[in-house]
Parts: structure tokens; C-alpha cells; sequence
């Protein structure tokens, strides 16, 4: 259709955005940064707080104050007066007594508000600064950390999706030296991105989808688009240049490369979407949100991107060559025969050298992963000067390091007698403030009911250390059963003991995930190549590049010089940030797999044998993936400027994969191995060959 009626296609992608955008706006969007872990401790502990203690419902600010002899000093009661002005403000339901450090220099206040943080606004936070403020001027230092601060405040400006398609601009330009055909490709990219995220914001009405999700989404998204298109583009000149004709040459890129596209990305939709299996709901609605929106860049690609060429024409083409009679022997351009004469003299002729040193290089740039920490980043980690982190340095070293991560102890005393309920919340609370570990124990709280009470408890260590995951458990297997017998039930929850069971759960189901990804890719490549074979060896490949980036992260956030070079703060690793880069990685990974060996086996095709056409087309793709490989390089570290540190390691650590995917892998390992299998590469067992057809993707 995009042959015949180029026009209707591209009416037809404007409207969809056009009606998807009004449905976005009549639905709302639903974000959320709720973390909910199905049958957990840490969530039995949320759902009994919630419904036994509604009142307590809403999101909260803690608001923190310090300076030397602020206690009982004039200060302190322009303090209270500061905070009996909050009091007063819109949807705020009350303001906690001002609590003081033992050394008299540090006080905090919470502020509960009616409603959770999403339902707020930035006008919430903007009276909260402005009541604060006159403190300043007073000598009194001022800093506010929480669920509703961390909504609300500023953030930098986002740079990834600018020097996402500033490169792009820049290097297609330099690529295919037309400008027409910088604008389908980079033009229809950004068009397949704004659906996308138009579908997203539809589905996040009747989904809730992560925070951070649609900042992922639009990081995988926008690189995907960009690579897509740019392939198609690159088929469609070839073909012209071959001295096809405009409709001719639309088809045929879409009937090769279109193909390869719709492989390319049904593997990293199937990988991302893998992530449901880990039964993680927040993990799996972010490979959701990514999935969505690089499905859509893929159906621009193959619908939009045809539509525009037949529109454009020949003018895709650099002026010299845009003459009908200008006619170009394909594979005849100087920079891809010195990319084929180079595979061949290095890669060809040394296939066991080259691909002993690549998976050595692989593997000294995947060992620091042995030393992998996982744990979920908090106020201690953001820039020295956030009001976050001040806030959250400022109570640690008054009341302890575990005062920023209390857990919450959730006791359900339905099964106890009414004259025995007392007596056992006082036991628990004698039995947890003797365990070590534990600095202090609140008074517990009761429900208006009776029925349920709540124990605060605050470790002697911070939230991301391994003490305070130990104490944790010792409470949940030891302490809380020890003390309360089998009359009640008691639940431990809080965010720090939510962060610790989610690391769990990430790792008992990250084996799970990996084999059901590489089990499925490998079902659609054997269908895409009609091979056993390639298959196998393309995940033993993508697996040693994922292990390198996961190396290279290990190395950025857990190491001196590796922070040192990020101006951020020793720490773990978010703990799902494994889990998603291998689901991401898989599937990008695959993606110029696909590419590389559609060309092998276009070569196969047309009379060569399985070892001479390897150099010819690593010769043939090497711009290509080259330039597709630059340009998601630098949209993902464009993204990485960032201070979500989940955000930061993502970007740094898919750019670290890609890198080394378009050079060393796709450049020097691919090449060997294939060479060294020859002929083998292709096996498919007798009978099967004619079930499959041979392979789906064909070369770009």
C-alpha cells in the first residue's frame, strides 16, 4: 500500500496521533512509583497498614532544620511558627511535633498530606519552599526530603532525547549526504516516537506504569526508530542505484529489509515482554511501557518510512546521482570495499585468532560483574547540595544512619484475644528493641479498631547495607515468631525492607528470565534463518556482550575511579537494573545480528560459499551498523545525564553494550565464528528446512 498510496499511509499515521492523542488527554495518564511485590513480607505489611489505617493513607514531606543550638533557642520558635503556617496549607492532614537530635542541632517534622504524591502538585511543594524560606535568612538551615518532594521537585532538563537527534542529524547526513534523506529517516522516527508514546500515555489510564518507565521507553524508542529507518533508506538507495525504479525499489526494501525490521524488533518485543515472568509487577510494566513504544517505532519503520520514500523519490539520493540513467554497481563504493578487504585479511585469514581475542577482551571487561552489588539507591546517593541529600546526611548524623530507613512492623492482632493483645505488642516491642541491631523502637501504634498495630523500628546501620538486609530477616524468621507465637501474624515492611525483597526477587527469578529470552529468540531466529546453529552461537555472543556492559557498570557506580569520573557516590547497583538491560540487550543485540547475517545469507544466495561471504558483507553493513551503532550509542548516553540513578546506569550501561557490539562483536567475533563454521552455520536437521522456508529475514 505505501507503494501504491503513499499519501493515505502518512493521513493515515497523523490521524492515528491525532485521535490517540485525544483519547491520552480523556483517559489521563497513570503514573505511579508504587512498588508492589505480589505475595512478600514487605507487601502483606503495606496492604495491612493500608486498610487498617486509612488515616494515614497520603504521601508525606519530612521537613528538616538544623543549626548549632537550634533547641529552645528564638530560632526554634520561628521554627514552629514555620511549621504551624504548613499546617494550615491546602490537603496537608497534619504536622508531626518537632523532634530534636540528642545534640540539640538537628530537628525534622513530617508533614502528611491527604492525598499520595501523584495526586499532588508542584504548587504543594512550591508552599512548602515558600514557608521554609524566611528560615534562611534567619541562620537556620532548611531541607525537606520524601515520597512528595521527590514527585514534585525540580529536575535537570532532559538532554537525551536533543543529543539523541542532534546525532542523528549528524550522522545520517554524513552517511547518505542527501537531506531529504536525513529528514524520512530521522523525520519518521521522531513521528513513530510520538505515537508511541501516545499509545503509552493511553494504556497508563488503565495500567499503572512505573515513573521511570516512559523515560526508558523513549531511550529504546527513539535509537530503534532512528536504526530501522535508517536501514530501509539505506536498502531504497541501493536499489536506485541499482536502477530499480521508485516503486520497485519501495518494494523491494520493504519486502528484505522491512522483513529484517519486523524480526529485528518481534525479538526485542518478545525480549522485553519476557520480563513478566520474573512475576515482579513494576519490572515487568516497564519492559510493558518499552515494548510499546519500540512495536510502534517498528510499524513506522515498515509503514511510514515506504510511504515517504515513494513520496520523496530519487531526490533520497545525493544530486550527482539523482539522474534516471545514474546507475550504480551495488557493493562498488570504496568505503565498503575497504571494510571487506579488512574483514577478510584480519577476520578470514585468522578466524581463531580473532575470535580468541575478542572473547578475551569479552571476558577481562565482564569480570568486575563477580564483584556485582545489588541494593536500590536512596537520598545518600543524589549530588552533594540536592535538598534531598542534605536532608537525608543532616538526620543520619543526628539520630543515626538507620533513622532514614525505619521499617515498619505490621502486627495483625484479629486472632488474638481482646485481653491478650496488649500484652503481646509489649512483648514484641521489648523482644525488637533488645535484638542487635536495632537502635531504637517506637510506641507501637493501634488501629481505632483494635485490631492492628504498627511498630516502628530503626536500625543501628543505613538502608543499603548488608546489616541492616540481616536484620531484616533475623526479624522475620527469628524475633517476630519468638515473640508473638502463633496467636498473630506480624509483617515487616517499609521501603527499605521493600527495596531488600525486591533484590531478592530479582535475584531467584533472574535464571528464569534469561532462559525463557534466549528460548524464545532462539525460536524466532531458527524461524528468521532456517538454522539450529546461528541461533545458538548469536546468544553465546549476546550473552559475552552483556556480561562486558554489566562490567563496565560495575565498574562506574562500585568503584573510586569509576565514580570519581561520574561525580556521583559509591553504591549498588539497582537491583533491577540487571534484569532489564539483559531483557533490552538481548533484543537490541539481536538487531544487528539480524542485519549482519540477512547479508551473509543474501551473499549465500546469490553464488558465493559460507566463508567468502562473510567478508563481503561485514564489507557491505559495516557503514550501516556502524552509523545505527554511533547513533544509539549517543542516545543512550544522552540519556545518562541524568540524576535517576536507575536512569544513569541504564544509559551507561546499554551504551557500553552497543559499543561493544558494533565493533568488536558484529566487526571481529561474528565474522570468525562464522567463518570457522562455514557451511555448518546453516545446518538445519532433514525435513525441517522445507517446513520453515528457508528463513523469514532477508538482508537490508
Amino acid at each position: 500500500m505505501a507503494a501504491r498510496r503513499p499519501w493515505r499511509v502518512v493521513i493515515g499515521f497523523v490521524a492515528a496521533l491525532v485521535v490517540l492523542g485525544g483519547a491520552a488527554g480523556g483517559v489521563g495518564a497513570g503514573f505511579t512509583d508504587e512498588v508492589r511485590l505480589g505475595e512478600s513480607d514487605s507487601q502483606r505489611a503495606a496492604d495491612v497498614l493500608a486498610e487498617r489505617f486509612p488515616t494515614a493513607a497520603g504521601d508525606t514531606a519530612t521537613l528538616v532544620f538544623h543549626d548549632d543550638g537550634l533547641q529552645g533557642s528564638d530560632r526554634a520558635r520561628e521554627v514552629d511558627s514555620v511549621l504551624a503556617a504548613v499546617a494550615d496549607q491546602s490537603d496537608v492532614a497534619s504536622v508531626s511535633p518537632l523532634q530534636y537530635s540528642p545534640d540539640g542541632a538537628t530537628g525534622f517534622a513530617t508533614v502528611l498530606y491527604d492525598e499520595v504524591a501523584a495526586d499532588l502538585s508542584q504548587g504543594h511543594l512550591e508552599r512548602l519552599e515558600e514557608a521554609v524560606a524566611p528560615l534562611d535568612r534567619a541562620g537556620v538551615e532548611a531541607s525537606m526530603r520524601g515520597p512528595v518532594v521527590d514527585r514534585w521537585r525540580d529536575r535537570p532538563v532532559p538532554v537525551g532525547e536533543f543529543v539523541g537527534v542532534l546525532a542523528a542529524l549528524v550522522l545520517v547526513t554524513g552517511l547518505f549526504r542527501s537531506v531529504l534523506a536525513t529528514v524520512v529517516t530521522v523525520g519518521s522516527a521522531l513521528l513513530g516516537l510520538a505515537l508511541g508514546n501516545t499509545v503509552l500515555a493511553v494504556v497508563s489510564g488503565f495500567v499503572d506504569i512505573p515513573t521511570v518507565a516512559p523515560t526508558i521507553a523513549i531511550m529504546l524508542g527513539l535509537g530503534a526508530g532512528v536504526d530501522y529507518a535508517l536501514f530501509l533508506v539505506a536498502r531504497f538507495r541501493a536499489r536506485l542505484r541499482a536502477g530499480d525504479d521508485v516503486p520497485t525499489a519501495v518494494r523491494n526494501a520493504t519486502s528484505t529489509t522491512g522483513a529484517a525490521v519486523v524480526t529485528a524488533g518481534a525479538i526485542v518485543v518478545v525480549s522485553i515482554c519476557g520480563l513478566y515472568v520474573t512475576g515482579i509487577t513494576v519490572i515487568g510494566r516497564m519492559g510493558l511501557a518499552a515494548a510499546i513504544v519500540v512495536a510502534v517505532a517498528a510499524l513506522a519503520a515498515v509503514t511510514l518510512v515506504p510511504a515517504l520514500l515513494r513520496l520523496v523519490g530519487r531526490r533520497v539520493l545525493p544530486r550527482s546521482e539523482r539522474g534516471e540513467q545514474h546507475v550504480v554497481v551495488e557493493g562498488a563504493d570504496d568505503r565498503e570495499g575497504r571494510w571487506a578487504r579488512t574483514a577478510a585479511v584480519v577476520v578470514a585469514r585468522r578466524p581463531w585468532a580473532a575470535a580468541s581475542a575478542a572473547t578475551v577482551v569479552l571476558l577481562a571487561l565482564a569480570a568486575p560483574t563477580l564483584n556485582l552489588q545489588l541494593g536500590q539507591p536512596d537520598d545518600s546517593n543524589r549530588p552533594a547540595g540536592d535538598t534531598m541529600r542534605v536532608a537525608y546526611d543532616r538526620l543520619a548524623d543526628g539520630f543515626g544512619p538507620g533513622f532514614n530507613g525505619p521499617l515498619l512492623v505490621a502486627v495483625d492482632l484479629r486472632d488474638a484475644d481482646g485481653s491478650e493483645r496488649d500484652g503481646l505488642v509489649e512483648r514484641l516491642g521489648l523482644d525488637l528493641a533488645a535484638t542487635p541491631g536495632v537502635q531504637q523502637v517506637a510506641p507501637a501504634q493501634v488501629n481505632p479498631a483494635g485490631d492492628t498495630a504498627v511498630v516502628t523500628v530503626i536500625p543501628t546501620t543505613a538502608p543499603q547495607s548488608e546489616e541492616t538486609s540481616d536484620l531484616v530477616e533475623e526479624l522475620r524468621s527469628t524475633v517476630i515468631p519468638d515473640a508473638l507465637g502463633d496467636a498473630v501474624t506480624a509483617h515487616v515492611g517499609g521501603q527499605t525492607a521493600t527495596f531488600d525483597d525486591l533484590g531478592t526477587r530479582v535475584g531467584d527469578t533472574l535464571l528464569l528470565l534469561i532462559l525463557v529470552v534466549v528460548g524464545l529468540s532462539l525460536v524466532l531466529l531458527t524461524l528468521a534463518f532456517g538454522s539450529l546453529v546461528l541461533p545458538v552461537v548469536s546468544a553465546l555472543m549476546n550473552l559475552l556482550s552483556i556480561g562486558a556492559a554489566y562490567g563496565v557498570v560495575t565498574l562506574a557506580f562500585q568503584t573510586e575511579v569509576g565514580t570519581g569520573l561520574l561525580g556521583v557516590s559509591e553504591q549498588p547497583v539497582v537491583s533491577f537494573v540487571p534484569m532489564l538491560m539483559f531483557a533490552i540487550l538481548f533484543g537490541l543485540s539481536m538487531d544487528y545480528n539480524v542485519f549482519l547475517l540477512s547479508a551473509v545469507r543474501d551473499e549465500r544466495a546469490a553464488g558465493r560459499d559460507a566463508r567468502s561471504a562473510v567478508p563481503v558483507a561485514v564489507g557491505r553493513t559495516a557503514s550501516l551498523i556502524t552509523t545505527a551503532g554511533a547513533i544509539m550509542t549517543l542516545v543512550f548516553l544522552g540519556f545518562a545525564v541524568t540524576d535517576e540513578t536507575e536512569v544513569q546506569m541504564i544509559g551507561i550501561g546499554l551504551a557500553t553494550a552497543v559499543l561493544i557490539d558494533v565493533t568488536l562483536v558484529r566487526r571481529v567475533l561474528a565474522p570468525a565464528l562464522l567463518e570457522l563454521l562455514g557451511e555448518r552455520a546453516w545446518w538445519l536437521p532433514a525435513g525441517w528446512r522445507g517446513r520453515l522456508g528457508g528463513g523469514l529475514a532477508t538482508s537490508h
